[in-house]
């Protein structure tokens, strides 16, 4: 089993920034992505970022946050982050830390509690 803990979430203005955290502990074996959803009232929930754990680290991000959010991880401390810098109302939402872990040929998805992030004036 694989436990998140994640923090960092708020209630900001628009155009301020957050920046969300996400440890990871427990069986963390064969972990190959770590990524940040998000689900608003009403809504699915969608993909924000996600970063592989491969050596190039590669990142995909949605369009509704490109060139605003930047996800990156820190592998020693088993975290990953989420820069959200010019947020917007839309960006209201409750975040979720994910990870996916490869067993034999099975994906194990792992998800944090949720995060709320307010974006209002």
């Amino acid at each position: 089993q694989v436990q998140l803990v994640e923090s960092g979430g708020g209630l900001v203005q628009p155009g301020e920034s957050l920046r969300l955290s996400c440890a990871a502990s427990g069986s963390i074996f064969s972990i190959y992505a770590m990524g940040w959803y998000r689900q608003a009232p009403g809504k699915q929930r969608e993909l924000v970022a996600v970063i592989n754990s491969g050596s190039g680290g590669s990142t995909n991000y949605a369009d509704s946050v490109k060139g605003r959010f930047t996800i990156s991880r820190d592998n020693a401390k088993n975290t990953v982050y989420l820069q959200m810098n010019s947020l917007k109302p839309e960006d209201t939402a409750v975040y979720y830390c994910n990870v996916k872990q490869l067993v034999l040929v099975k994906t194990n998805d792992y998800w944090g509690q949720g995060t709320q992030v307010t974006v209002s004036s």
